[in-house]
């Protein structure tokens, strides 16, 4: 968690984003500059996909993503120190020689590749497709593009890393929630779960706005964060404002399970509330002196 200084002058909360891809999730999409980032740091350990020691192909022909089976495919990858949700906005700036192959290939075929989080050395074992929605190409070769997250998948096997990495990978998709039952230990359904990860969202936008001397445009129970989100695209979504803490979005996005998933964003939630509530109380006992005049 940041020091107390860096939260009491953090700078206002900025916007972020959210969707998922199928239609038994899909209501309407959020749009990207809705809801603020989360002003988060937790950690967690994350497993990595080893590259191969030597590259299979050096041809510089990029594949678009061409089916293998009914649930793998080959996937263009592009390795970045951040998380790409489902239904989340990604802009970039291709300026390195392989990628603007890539682009150049992907530009012709579905304008799909693999956002895939690193940190160096390796690669997650889980990503996010993006597809280019908008580009523009510079005059000197370099792309500027607006990516949207659509389906995750699981790095299965590395199969070229030249020009740029190619890798074999299957769809990954939530498993179908258990009916709720009162006597089980969860006692709780997805709505609930959403409702709840809403609430707490509410008040740490709140409290750290205060925290930035930002006034509130409007009540703080009257923000409509959740914009009629199924439980699970929803909780993409909050997974999508955690910026700052690349290993916890790598996390839930490996999560496979909604309820798992909201059930640890709503863990994280509450644990930054309280050190921003802490953050509020000392703000209040120990104001600032008043300029002299």
């Amino acid at each position: 968690m940041s020091p107390l200084t860096q939260i009491l002058h953090s700078p206002p909360l900025l916007p972020l984003r959210s969707r998922r891809s199928s239609d038994h999730h899909r209501r309407r999409q959020l749009p990207p500059a809705a809801t603020p980032s989360l002003p988060l740091l937790p950690k967690s350990q994350r497993r990595a996909v080893p590259l191969p020691s030597r590259c299979s192909s050096s041809s510089s022909s990029a594949p678009s993503p061409e089916p293998i089976d009914d649930d793998t495919v080959e996937l263009p990858l592009f390795p970045l120190p951040l998380v790409l949700f489902p239904g989340a906005i990604l802009p970039l700036q291709i300026f390195e020689f392989r990628y603007r192959i890539m682009m150049h290939t992907l530009l012709q075929t579905d304008h799909r590749f693999g956002v895939i989080f690193s940190d160096g050395g390796a690669v997650a074992p889980v990503g996010c497709v993006g597809e280019v929605v908008k580009y523009e190409h510079l005059v000197d070769d370099r792309f500027f593009l607006i990516c949207k997250g659509q389906e995750r998948f699981r790095v299965l096997r590395i199969t070229r890393t030249r020009p740029y990495l190619v890798a074999r990978v299957a769809w990954l998709e939530d498993r179908p929630s258990p009916p709720t039952s009162i006597s089980s230990g969860e006692g709780e359904d997805l709505e609930s779960l959403a409702v709840e990860v809403e609430n707490y969202m509410r008040d740490v936008i709140r409290i750290s706005n205060r925290l930035n001397g930002k006034e509130p445009k409007e009540d703080g129970e009257a923000m409509d964060l959740r914009r009629n989100l199924f439980p699970t695209p929803f909780s993409f979504f909050v997974g999508s404002t955690f910026e700052g803490a690349p290993r916890e979005q790598q996390a839930l996005l490996e999560l496979e399970d909604t309820a798992a998933r909201l059930r640890r964003e709503r863990e994280t939630l509450r644990n930054t509330l309280n050190y921003l509530t802490a953050a509020s109380a000392v703000k209040d006992a120990f104001p600032s002196s008043p300029s002299s005049t």
